[in-house]
């Protein structure tokens, strides 16, 4: 009886006392920034792509196999999105938080391969194709290669 007054008890204050969840790139100049995280994202939606592409459905109508069939499916597309999401956000964070004004002057056209990245993301959640997943890679690729030029 004792346990069950107290669990009640802390049940009506943890709310009170609870910190919100938050997330979030440091925002503090800590200068620790880095393309592998987009690269492994776009890696990863390039390998999801592949193996939706290979998946073949069940040729009979046994539910056991069309249940794990889409079963499949549905955790690969899952998994893509997650990680179309998140590359969009590590080159997002590189261009909002890491490029200044004189890697802008370099590479003039550095806003607009990080837009088309973006776009790209958006892209690859919106069918399956290895091609364009490969582009996402590519692209992404050529974000890292400035971001690393500017580290030389």
């Amino acid at each position: 009886m004792l346990s069950t007054c107290w669990s009640k008890a802390i049940a009506l204050l943890e709310p009170a006392h609870t910190l919100p969840k938050v997330s979030a790139h440091c925002d503090v100049p800590c200068g620790v920034y880095e393309p592998d995280s987009m690269m492994w994202a776009a890696e990863t939606v390039f390998k999801m792509d592949e193996k939706l592409a290979a998946l073949t459905p069940p040729s009979n109508g046994d539910a056991s196999a069309w249940a794990s069939y889409e079963n499949t499916a549905a955790r690969m597309v899952a998994t893509k999105e997650e990680y179309a999401q998140k590359c969009k956000k590590e080159v997002l964070i590189l261009w909002t938080d890491y490029f200044k004004p004189e890697h802008f002057a370099k590479w003039s056209d550095l806003s607009d391969r990080v837009l088309k990245v973006a776009k790209q993301c958006s892209t690859v959640k919106r069918g399956v194709s290895p091609e364009e997943a490969q582009k996402l890679k590519d692209m992404a690729g050529e974000i890292a290669d400035i971001f690393k030029q500017t580290k030389a």
